[in-house]
């Protein structure tokens, strides 16, 4: 009879349990909206010369849920996730030396003879961005110079390092902060990646497995899987890509659109200036990673 009792039980839970697993729920964009996962990915590489090439990037998915279920679900791997960010959030701003602000959703970092730079995308408003960054940089030491220049939308602020000159550029895209802080190192004038002058270059790789097309400005390119996936990592795989992938572009801002077979376009507008050289990966789910690298 007990043993009856308790299968019954055991039983009953388990319907109840099942049944509340595809309860439905409303979406709650203050908890729902989070990123709950994250890929990261970092590479290291010392050149015979003794220097080192160290690229970071991160992308973090969004969970949100239809059922209580996979709330539950989300909830989990959420925890696991945070722990993992916080990790690698300080590993990569103590090599780096650079401040990472908060809540982004995917980020990149360099740090080669080069160059210093990190690329942020957040949903804080440009406002709070810019006010992180005046703070933590001013803890560094880096002095702000004249001409700053803060409007609706965008911002740009120089700084003089002791390692040499910096800039914080912000530009606020649909619901997310962009921010690209960057250092350039007196090896600069050395790098064979530099664009002509007056001019940017975009170097196309692809990270994944699968074949992808990116289209700048109505220009196409496809990269098959693999295709350039090393040309972050230092500057010798930048320099041998093939001539497809690599574009020299007037300062501006241009449409960017990622396809990889199987997933969803992603579009970006992504701005260059006179004098950059960014590298521009396929990542995770077709997700746009652009490198500063110069």
């Amino acid at each position: 009879m007990a043993r009856r009792t308790l299968g019954i039980l055991l039983a009953g839970s388990l319907v109840a349990a099942t049944a509340a697993m595809a309860i439905p729920v409303t979406p709650d964009p203050a908890r729902d909206g989070l990123t709950k996962s994250i890929q990261i990915n970092w590479s290291h590489t010392k050149r015979s010369n003794g220097f080192v090439d160290d690229t970071w990037w991160a992308v973090r998915g969004r969970c949100v849920p239809d059922y209580l279920g996979e709330r539950l679900l989300c909830d989990t791997i959420g925890l696991l996730a945070q722990a993992a960010s916080r990790t690698f959030e300080t590993k990569m701003s103590d090599d780096m030396g650079l401040p990472l602000v908060d809540l982004w959703g995917l980020m990149t970092a360099k740090n080669s003879p080069f160059v210093r730079s990190v690329h942020v995308e957040t949903p804080l408003g440009l406002e709070a961005v810019l006010d992180f960054y005046r703070a933590a940089l001013d803890k560094r030491g880096w002095t702000e110079t004249d001409g700053a220049v803060v409007e609706p939308g965008r911002a740009a602020v120089a700084y003089t390092t002791s390692d040499g000159p910096a800039l914080l550029r912000l530009v606020r895209q649909g619901n997310m902060t962009i921010a690209d802080l960057s250092l350039r190192k007196p090896l600069a004038a050395t790098a064979r990646i530099q664009p002509a002058p007056g001019q940017a270059r975009l170097l196309l790789g692809n990270k994944t497995d699968e074949a992808a097309d990116i289209t700048v400005n109505e220009r196409t390119i496809h990269l098959t899987a693999r295709a350039g996936e090393g040309l972050i990592d230092f500057d010798d795989a930048a320099d041998e890509l093939p001539d497809r992938q690599k574009i020299e572009l007037p300062p501006g801002k241009y449409k960017v659109t990622l396809k990889l077979r199987g997933s969803a376009a992603q579009k970006r507008e992504f701005e260059v200036a006179a004098n950059e050289t960014w590298g521009l990966l396929v990542g995770p789910e077709g997700a746009p990673l652009p490198v500063r690298m110069y």
